[in-house]
Parts: structure tokens; C-alpha cells; sequence
């Protein structure tokens, strides 16, 4: 069995994740291909678009959202993602069990049988009658299950339905609360029935892979994957790491030799690759998780020089002009580097804030 190395690992990454090279496909196909973008905040599915893809523009995700082509829903790891309407449909129902399972033990041990069906029934109606805040919701469903938190029952209605947030929530420069109804209200079909998970499996592996049950575990947020590995082995590939752990690919998805060029790329806050494995060392140092991942929840922003995270960024926007602050981890290795970085903040800087201001790339 071939091992991989690190850098084996990190450029078949990228390569499948367009980040080698942006690639001329549509928004909607690479939202496919990703299989699904975190989408906790607003903003960062365009970024990770954008570093992606080319010619992309704000408008272009808008309209996914407005034709109700895209969704944001909650699915893998029980968190917010941006997925196709074909892919929603099918995923929440291979996520449904783990969905509940992530509910707050308070109440998914106490719910009684008939309770859970009465809120399934409530907030379904409340929610198709018109959408509805989660703080709206959980009011509301509290008038028919006294004795239980606003907020758990509002949750437990988001993980037990299949709830998508409403336009204009996602839409680039829209603010404001998210609302919510149904999928199957939104975009006028039932969920699928099949819940084995094998194809999104596969298209995991076609996005992220190789990689090893552990990593598929992480990044869909199930448990016991290793019977739905063991089905589907006969039409994988395998390999090793370099500490030995077995590793499953799809067929023909790209490896690239290790030294593959890779120009620098700046990632979104949650880019989907630093939550997608259990071994992170493809793409970052275990030294540098600390920075990026903080106590209450937020992956900063980042950016990748020669394939690996080496620092983050964060962009402001006032009085006319646009600031990129680029914070490296420990010093760039060569001016040539950090004059390929900055050449990719200005057309991040063009990007998020247009032509209207004046452009400022701060190295700190």
C-alpha cells in the first residue's frame, strides 16, 4: 500500500479544492463539488468562492440564494451550511440521526414520545405559516410545552426539522436576523428517502480526501462510519500516512507530485478544510491551532503560502478606505513570497470593497 506524504496529501487538497488554480466553472458547480460550505456567518461562503473560482461576483451567490438554487441549512456537525437545493434535500436525511443526537441532553432525554411529535407539529405549522426567528419560534413553541427553554426548544425544533434560513439571509450586504421555515416549503419538494450515506462519503473523499474514518467522522459529524467504509471498500482506493493510518480515496481524483507549486490563497473565516479531518498537519501546524481556532467558537480568517496556513488576516472598511491587516505566524520566507501575497490582498481588497475606496495592505 503507497504511503503519502504530507505535502503528497496537502497538494491532492488542493488541487480539489481549486485552490492550485481558480477554476471557470459556475458558483453552483463548485458549491456542488465542495459537497457543502460552512456558512456559520454571512460573508465567508464568499469568500471561499472567490479564492476558488474565477470572475466570481458577490451578485452571483446572491441570485443562487434569491432563485432558492442554494440553501443554508443546518447539516454536518450540526452546524450552518451553504448547500445545493438537490443536495439539502438528500443530506438532511443522512444527518438526521446525528442531528438529534446533538441535541442538549436536558431535553432530548425528557421529551416524551408525544411531546416530540407535538413539537414537530407545531413548529412545522408555525414555521410554514410564515418564517419565523428562532427566538420568535422557541416563544411560541413554549405556549404548548411549558417547563422547557425558549431556546431548547427552539434548537431541538432547527435539529429535528429540516429548517432553512430564508433570503434575504445570505445575501451579501443584507443584515438583520435569520429566518426560518421549512426546506420543503422553501423549495417545494419532499426530502429524500434514502439515508445510507455512501455517495456524500464519496464526494467527500473527491473533495478532501485521502483520508481516513476519522477525518469522514469529523467532517460529518457521524459516528461508527467504519461498517459504511467497509461496504464501499471495494470501490475505493487506499493508501497510508506517513504515521501509518489507512487512508480511503475516490477513484481518478487528482494526487500531485508533493512539489506541485501552490500560490498563496486567503481562506474564510471557517474554511471548510481546517474542520474537515481529524489529522489537520496537511494543511496546518497542530503549533498554529491555537491562533486560528478560538475558545468560543471562531476560525479566523487565514491565508496559505505554499499550501499551508502561515497566518491571518482580517479587512476593514472606513471612511474611504479599505484596510487588509496580514498577521504572519512567524516571518515570511522570501520577499518573493510575501510580493505574491500582498499582489493577492489587492485583488481580495478589489473584491470585498470595490473601486469606491482607497486600498491599504498592512503586514503586522
Amino acid at each position: 500500500m503507497r504511503t503519502l506524504t504530507k505535502r503528497e496529501l496537502n497538494r491532492a487538497l488542493l488541487a480539489r479544492q481549486m485552490l492550485l488554480q481558480r477554476e471557470s466553472i459556475t458558483p453552483l458547480e463548485a458549491i456542488k463539488r465542495l459537497v457543502a460550505i460552512q456558512a456559520q456567518a454571512q460573508d465567508p461562503p464568499y469568500y471561499a468562492l472567490w479564492t476558488r473560482i474565477e470572475s466570481f461576483k458577490q451578485e452571483h451567490l446572491s441570485q443562487l440564494l434569491l432563485d432558492r438554487q442554494v440553501v443554508r441549512i443546518a447539516l454536518h456537525r450540526s452546524t450552518i451550511h451553504l448547500v445545493t437545493a438537490e443536495d439539502c434535500l438528500s443530506f438532511r436525511t443522512i444527518l438526521q440521526s446525528m442531528l438529534e443526537h446533538c441535541l442538549h441532553n436536558a431535553i432530548r432525554n425528557s421529551l416524551s414520545g408525544e411531546q416530540r411529535r407535538e413539537l414537530l407539529i407545531c413548529a412545522r405549522t408555525l414555521t410554514e405559516e410564515k418564517p419565523r426567528t428562532l427566538d420568535e419560534l422557541g416563544k411560541l413553541l413554549a405556549e404548548k410545552l411549558p417547563g422547557y427553554a425558549n431556546a431548547d426548544l427552539a434548537n431541538a425544533a432547527r435539529n429535528l426539522l429540516p429548517l432553512v434560513q430564508v433570503t434575504p439571509r445570505g445575501i451579501w450586504g443584507a443584515g438583520g436576523q435569520a429566518y426560518h421555515t421549512t426546506a420543503e416549503a422553501w423549495l417545494g419538494k419532499p426530502l429524500a428517502t434514502e439515508a445510507a450515506p455512501d455517495d456524500m462519503l464519496r464526494r467527500y473523499l473527491a473533495a478532501y480526501g485521502p483520508a481516513s474514518i476519522k477525518d469522514m467522522q469529523v467532517w460529518s459529524g457521524m459516528t461508527k462510519l467504519k461498517e459504511t467504509i467497509e461496504r464501499m471498500r471495494p470501490t475505493l482506493r487506499t493508501f497510508r500516512d506517513e504515521q501509518g493510518v489507512e487512508l480511503f480515496d475516490a477513484p481518478n481524483a487528482p494526487l500531485p507530485d508533493g512539489d506541485t507549486p501552490a500560490p498563496p490563497r486567503f481562506l474564510s473565516e471557517f474554511d471548510n478544510m481546517l474542520l474537515s479531518y481529524a489529522d489537520r498537519s496537511r494543511i496546518m501546524d497542530d503549533s498554529h491551532k491555537p491562533l486560528v481556532f478560538t475558545v468560543n467558537g471562531i476560525i479566523r480568517s487565514t491565508f496559505l503560502i505554499d499550501g499551508f496556513v502561515r497566518g491571518l488576516w482580517k479587512l476593514e472598511q472606513r471612511k474611504g478606505e479599505a484596510t487588509l491587516s496580514i498577521q504572519p505566524f512567524e516571518p515570511i520566507g522570501s520577499e518573493e513570497q510575501r510580493s505574491a501575497l500582498a499582489l493577492e490582498g489587492e485583488k481580495l481588497l478589489k473584491f470585498a470593497a470595490g473601486d469606491g475606496c482607497s486600498h491599504r495592505i498592512l503586514f503586522l
